[in-house]
């Protein structure tokens, strides 16, 4: 079964200003990379949708949606925060980002492709149910999870988070979920303490914090996921498995602290494609958070997507 690639030219007229480190050659890095290793000729490629604001609101409070739209600039920079603004065609590009997670759950769901990655800008993980911060507007990820769950009737979604950076957003939107409605795991590796400031606590099959120093390499990394993230999506059981892709924790990657390698970045795709197989016939959707080094981003991704695609 084939692998989907999902991406949108929007996705490229976002920028925050001209030295800003999210920038669309973040998109176009990982693209050539695919094409010169030959891994796209064996992915499927999709144009992104723009999500609507109702599948927005399953994950964001209705205001906070209403007031993005509202902030959108006709001209110029409005900026939101020190670190995350927007120009004309920034909520364009967010609402593909967003309608690329969807697609991707439709796609997989409906078994024209087993696995999908949303190569997409801007990020989402930081954007909470009110409020948008660290670059991030409308949490991707969580608004796609929470289509598998209200759309194709899934019981158990796992969301999966290792950028280095805490996914704050995603923890607190699936933390907001009632306790009847708690069918969401979300589990992140991140450097602590860094941006955006404070430690998460863990939530039994609920939430699986798990903050590393500055300076973790490969093997504290795999010892943590190994010790704290398996073993309770196995006791979860995921029926689909959503990836926050950030690869800022690499060691070229001046964004972090973390010493990863690509080879760190192949085993933990490997380890979450064996929980897949194993519990959700293999549906496993990506989604790209950080990486900020267009080189190493480029090269790390692309061996991800190798992975996903089985080469």
């Amino acid at each position: 079964m084939s692998i989907a690639y999902i991406s949108h030219p929007a996705c490229l007229l976002h920028e925050m200003s001209t030295q800003h480190p999210e920038c669309p050659q973040r998109i176009t890095a990982i693209e050539d990379q695919l094409k010169s290793t030959g891994i796209m000729h064996n992915l499927k490629n999709y144009d992104a949708p723009e999500a609507s604001k109702e599948q927005l609101e399953r994950a964001h409070d209705k205001a906070f949606v209403a007031s993005i739209f509202e902030q959108s600039p006709s001209s110029g920079i409005q900026q939101l925060d020190p670190d995350t603004a927007m120009n004309p065609h920034t909520l364009e590009a967010a609402l593909r980002a967003a309608g690329a997670g969807i697609l991707a759950t439709d796609l997989v769901m409906s078994e024209q492709v087993k696995r999908a990655f949303c190569n997409v800008r801007p990020p989402g993980h930081h954007a909470e149910h009110g409020k948008a911060m660290g670059f991030c507007f409308f949490n991707s990820i969580a608004v796609a999870a929470m289509h598998a769950l209200e759309k194709h009737q899934l019981q158990r979604i796992a969301i999966v988070d290792f950028d280095v950076h805490h996914g704050n957003g995603t923890e607190d939107i699936v933390s907001q979920l009632k306790a009847e409605e708690s069918q969401v795991i979300f589990c992140s590796t991140y450097q602590h303490p860094y941006y955006p400031g404070f430690a998460g606590k863990s939530i039994k099959s609920k939430v699986v914090n798990v903050p590393l120093a500055a300076g973790t390499g490969g093997d504290l990394f795999r010892a943590a996921v190994k010790s704290q993230w398996l073993p309770e999506l196995r006791e979860f059981k995921p029926e689909m498995v959503f990836i926050s892709a950030g690869f800022d924790g690499h060691a070229e990657d001046n964004m972090g602290g973390f010493n990863l390698m690509d080879a760190d970045y192949v085993w933990a795709t490997q380890e979450i494609c064996k929980i897949a197989d194993e519990f959700a016939q293999g549906r496993v959707i990506s989604m790209l958070e950080g990486g900020y080094d267009l080189v190493s981003l480029g090269r790390a991704t692309s061996e991800h997507v190798r992975v996903l695609a089985e080469l």
